[in-house]
């Protein structure tokens, strides 16, 4: 997926010919500049300090489709401080961006400190590292304890950071010449981009070191010396060795290693057959297909290459597709929001759902809340058609992958197929086909693409749909036969969201403290997703105010989106005493992150009354909670 097609916020500006993006984060200034072109797989650069400064090296891999990012941490010194600055950081264009899983990692002068000491704590994430003049030790420069010029200043604001005494810092072994068996391991490659003569910066207390002790470890990094320069000017005036580095680890490493993706039957399970949707196809050469998931589906991965196949397979057909994928939410939300946004667009022929990743990473759901969630999407998508095909795919992440890797089925998938196996629904299981691969060497994370897979790990999926469609439709012999009602069994949860909807926030009553009314989002500090800015919503920001809200049904929640400000919400249905739920979640530290929380599941299918009050506590900045939705169910 091209990043651009996930608006960038912030202040649009121009840097040397590409759209440049400022915003905050945790109070620090980011960046993202937008390549014209994005390559395949979106790879980008971290810079760190000294934004724009002998850019020559960022434009030139911006020309070849590289993203270039950069977050402030300017005087923390790659202190842990700055370490969970560039994580959240690093989690959030993840999220919202889809870049490459391993970025390369840039760092002029003291940069040097924060790109290695980042990549000793996540060498999984790091391609390489172009370092020019590097400080690789905070005892050389800026405390000056050898040879080097140093800065009294600087070094006083370094022991800050770091929260030392000089004697603590003279006996600290977590600088960069201290800490590279981690990147050794990973196989992280280095480049150097170093003056002979300087000062400020000695070559011999800093990459002299660090080359030696990475060589011994059996790390590979190459030093370009520039004989009589000082530590300035940076960079290189031609800056194609650095560029050919970088492009030799990314992208064309990337090129090298992707070949025609295979895809075994073992990890298919087909349940049922798909006659009813090849019929309507051939016979009716109308469709109407839908994908839900979350980002995953959301991106432009394998659900455009599933609508490319049906549509070559059946090139008469006109088909209506149904894009449903949101970032960030589970299965829960998915619930909640099918009405809406996928069955009022009319009968859905052939479903595709996705959540096995975000139950797991966004919503760390139960069992129980998983099957609540799938099965009720399931029931509800073939209440509304009973001759609806469904397909439930599992995609992965670290998480996943090493419970598979250690023969363990996890949580979210094992739940999902409790559901799909009591349906007939098939699934493609992904997460065990590309894990299984990876085991036996035949695949590779990087190659693969990660919690947002590339092309090639897309393909993969893609080939696994086709085989089961190929199976089942190459069995079909009579194009006049009538297709097959899927009766639904007795539901394996009392409460599953089988009738999952969205109560119109009209609804609500005797609103104190509370506006119903799009947020004032310019003067509201956090990133913010683009396809929630400009939506009516049900916001406070005080503390103590109240609304209420009759309602029918057995459930009820709330679809809201949760940022630095996010509160703590107090709920009584029925008189009963008041629930603290804190609406603030990991994810919101940077973002205002959509998340959907249930406050009752198990009451009786009926008419109830509820009261909202915002909390005085909260582990957030505020008392904030804006929702865009209630749900019922």
């Amino acid at each position: 997926m091209s990043a651009s097609s996930a608006e960038f916020l912030g202040t649009k500006s121009d840097f040397h010919g590409f759209s440049r993006y400022d915003f905050e984060m945790s109070g620090r200034a980011c960046i993202i500049v937008e390549p014209k072109t994005p390559a395949v797989g979106n790879p980008w650069i971290l810079r760190a300090r000294f934004f724009g400064h002998e850019p020559q090296a960022d434009l030139a891999l911006l020309n070849r489709g590289f993203y270039l990012a950069y977050c402030d941490v300017s005087n923390l010194f790659g202190s842990p401080k700055a370490m969970q600055l560039w994580d959240a950081f690093y989690d959030y264009v993840d999220r919202e961006f889809f870049f490459a899983p391993k970025v390369v990692l840039e760092g002029m002068s003291r940069g040097g400190l924060p790109i290695y000491n980042w990549a000793a704590l996540n060498p999984d994430k790091v391609a390489c590292i172009y370092a020019d003049a590097p400080v690789c030790d905070f005892k050389s420069w800026p405390m000056g304890h050898g040879d080097s010029k140093g800065s009294a200043g600087a070094w006083k604001a370094c022991l800050e950071a770091y929260g030392f005494t000089e004697a603590e810092a003279l006996s600290y072994n977590k600088n960069p010449i201290d800490n590279l068996a981690p990147l050794a391991k990973a196989g992280i490659p280095l480049l150097h981009v170093v003056g002979d003569a300087d000062t400020v910066v000695p070559v011999h207390e800093n990459t002299a070191i660090l080359e030696a002790r990475y060589k011994a470890l059996g790390g590979s990094i190459e030093v370009i010396h520039k004989p009589g320069v000082e530590h300035h000017p940076h960079s290189l005036k031609d800056p194609k060795p650095i560029v050919d580095f970088i492009l030799k680890h990314t992208i064309e490493k990337g090129k090298s290693a992707e070949a025609t993706p295979s895809a075994s039957k073992n990890h298919i399970h087909a349940r049922g057959d798909y006659h009813n949707s090849y019929l309507k196809f051939k016979n009716e050469k109308k469709g109407h297909v839908a994908f839900m998931g979350g980002s995953i589906t959301e991106m432009k991965g394998y659900r455009l290459m599933v609508e490319t196949y049906l549509t070559n397979t059946f090139p008469e057909t006109e088909f209506k597709f149904t894009e449903a994928g949101i970032a960030s939410t589970c299965s829960t939300t998915g619930a909640f929001r099918l009405e809406s946004d996928v069955l009022s667009k009319g009968p859905v022929d052939l479903f595709f759902v996705e959540f096995a990743v975000n139950d797991d990473q966004d919503a760390a759901h139960s069992e129980e809340a998983c099957i609540r969630g799938m099965e009720g999407i399931i029931r509800h998508v073939r209440t509304q058609n009973p001759y609806a095909d469904i397909v439930m795919t599992f995609f992965l992440n670290d998480q996943i992958r090493e419970s598979l890797t250690q023969g363990k089925e996890p949580l979210t998938t094992r739940s999902h197929t409790m559901v799909a196996e009591h349906y007939g629904v098939s699934t493609i299981h992904l997460a065990a086909e590309a894990t299984e691969q990876i085991v036996n060497g035949k695949l590779t994370w990087e190659v693969y693409g990660g919690v947002h897979p590339k092309p090639f790990g897309n393909r993969i999926c893609t080939k696994m749909i086709e085989s089961l469609f190929g199976d089942s439709w190459q069995q079909v012999k009579d194009l006049n036969a009538s297709p097959v009602v899927r009766t639904l069994p007795n539901s394996i949860s009392d409460f599953s969201y089988s009738q999952g909807r969205f109560i119109p926030l009209s609804e609500v009553k005797d609103l104190n403290g509370w506006t119903l009314a799009t947020p004032d989002w310019k003067n509201i500090s956090g990133s913010k997703r683009s396809n929630f800015t400009e939506i009516e919503m049900l916001s406070t920001e005080q503390a103590e105010s109240t609304f209420g809200l009759s309602f029918t049904g057995s459930a009820l929640g709330a679809y809201l989106v949760a940022g630095p400000d996010a509160g703590i919400i107090e709920v009584s249905i029925d008189g009963a005493p008041f629930k603290k739920y804190d609406t603030f979640h990991r994810y919101s530290k940077g973002l205002h992150y959509p998340r959907t929380i249930v406050f009752a599941y198990d009451l009786d299918d009926g008419e109830h009354k509820a009261i909202f009050k915002m909390s005085k506590e909260t582990s957030s900045s505020g008392t904030a909670m804006r929702i865009m939705h209630l749900c019922g169910n």
